[in-house]
């Protein structure tokens, strides 16, 4: 598999989308590959067993670096998706951003430039970013 580009993605995107052109249906089926994605990590904890979820209040502690903190501060998943669910949400993942795109296509913005922005403003704000 050779280099992503996402000028290729884009392009790719605005040729195969057909059948969903009107940007409420786009906006729609966002909202479905969402709960896609949403439901495909549920079945891989609640049906499959690969991962398991142990939650509870994420305490910060201001006395720690942030860098301790990122180390770590607990995601609330034990274990590891098996290869079955993990390509099912890859799978789930493709499609969001396939109409993530499709979004910037009927928009007429550039994937490309808002990577490039996000980054720039993740590199400039750095751990002040944080929500």
């Amino acid at each position: 598999m050779g280099n992503v580009n996402l000028s290729n993605f884009q392009e790719l995107v605005s040729q195969l989308l057909i059948r969903h052109r009107s940007v409420l249906d786009v906006m729609s089926k966002t909202q479905e590959t969402v709960a896609r994605i949403n439901r495909s990590l549920t079945k891989s904890i609640t049906e499959c067993g690969c991962v398991e979820i142990a939650a509870k209040k994420q305490v910060f502690d201001s006395s720690k670096s942030l860098a301790e903190h990122h180390q770590n501060m607990p995601t609330h998943m034990l274990g590891s998706l098996c290869e079955h669910c993990s390509e099912i949400l890859k799978t789930e993942i493709g499609k969001h951003l396939f109409y993530l795109t499709a979004i910037c296509n009927i928009t007429e913005i550039d994937l490309t430039e808002v990577i490039k922005q996000e980054t720039d403003h993740l590199n400039t704000l750095g751990v002040f970013n944080l929500n």
